[in-house]
């Protein structure tokens, strides 16, 4: 009987004593595949987000680059050539471009016809002036004509500035202010063809002016010279 507990305690004691090495890890599959799930959308949404902020940044470049300002203006050159032929104009002697001038000159170097009381000297006075008149729109014509070909060599030098700043233009406000400074080189220009046309239309009305008042003028002068029908009477 003491022989057969001893080898049940010993039985037991050996059952205690066996390690655990039987257990085995359970992994749940269905968790495991929807938590990877979760962080590549997760990631997806991360990227998403990069992609976005890459966006807008591009953007605010883009429209940094459009509100550049042009580092280039013939403005002043422009502006600088017609204050010139502006002040060649306003030099002009007795008949100038102005209408109240034109018409309160023109009648009284210019008349109709003169009285009986015009006298010799007094024509031959006025003869003068119309005559310096039209000697000095000609000389205006040819001084307006002079700065105008003067001014070609500089548009020459702006046109090239202004293409090379439109070509080389970064943004669409650089790319519009070239256009802008190309535009008023092109009104400038048209304006000094202007003038121009206007100075030679002066000069040569002038002129023409005086050819049509020598008649008249002629004619008062042989009245004077010849006094009235009752001034001579043959005896």
């Amino acid at each position: 009987m003491m022989k057969t507990r001893l080898l049940a305690a010993l039985a037991v004691s050996l059952a205690l004593a066996l390690p655990c090495a039987a257990q085995v890890a359970v992994v749940d599959g269905a968790n495991l595949a929807q938590n990877v799930l979760q962080a590549a959308r997760s990631l997806e949404q991360i990227n998403n987000q990069i992609q976005a902020l890459q966006n807008q940044a591009a953007m605010l470049q883009n429209m940094g680059r459009n509100l550049t300002s042009l580092n280039y203006s013939s403005l002043t050159g422009i502006t600088g050539d017609l204050q010139q032929i502006g002040n060649l104009i306003n030099q002009a002697q007795g008949i100038s471009f102005n209408v109240q001038s034109v018409e309160s000159m023109y009648t009284h170097y210019y008349p109709q016809s003169y009285g009986s009381g015009a006298n010799i000297p007094q024509l031959v006075s006025d003869a003068q002036t119309r005559w310096q008149t039209a000697r000095s729109a000609f000389q205006q014509t040819m001084l307006v004509q002079s700065q105008i070909a003067q001014t070609v060599q500089s548009d020459t030098a702006k046109l090239v500035g202004l293409v090379n700043a439109s070509q080389g233009a970064v943004g669409s406000l650089q790319a519009q202010q070239a256009t802008n400074q190309l535009l008023a080189l092109a009104i400038k220009q048209q304006l000094q063809i202007q003038t121009l046309l206007a100075t030679q239309g002066r000069s040569q009305a002038l002129n023409e002016a005086n050819e049509a008042e020598a008649e008249e003028e002629g004619r008062a002068a042989l009245q004077t010279f010849l006094g009235s029908p009752n001034a001579y009477t043959p005896k």
